[in-house]
């Protein structure tokens, strides 16, 4: 039994797409949340491959120069957006 299975529980909603993802996943007589514990275990921390990936010049500014300030110009303007409409 996963030790996890003695704490309360929740309810999540995911798309059909996920969850037919996580269905081919689990192994044979494994439950949902064995499934999402095993596979969390085992996909590791995003955090682990920061810098495990060497750019390029041109990916730097690609990311750097173009689509991060991109991003980030567009949320700002969404932000302005909802504060305007507020009351």
């Amino acid at each position: 039994m996963c030790p996890y299975m003695t704490m309360g529980s929740k309810n999540i909603s995911i798309t059909d797409e996920a969850y037919y993802a996580l269905s081919r996943e689990r192994r044979k007589g494994e439950s949902f949340t064995e499934a999402i514990i095993r596979l969390a275990r085992s996909s590791g921390k995003i955090s682990d491959c920061f810098g495990s990936w060497k750019m390029s010049a041109g990916e730097k500014e690609a990311i750097f120069g173009r689509e991060l300030p991109k991003g980030w110009r567009k949320s700002t303007e969404r932000l302005k957006a909802i504060e305007a409409e507020m009351p």
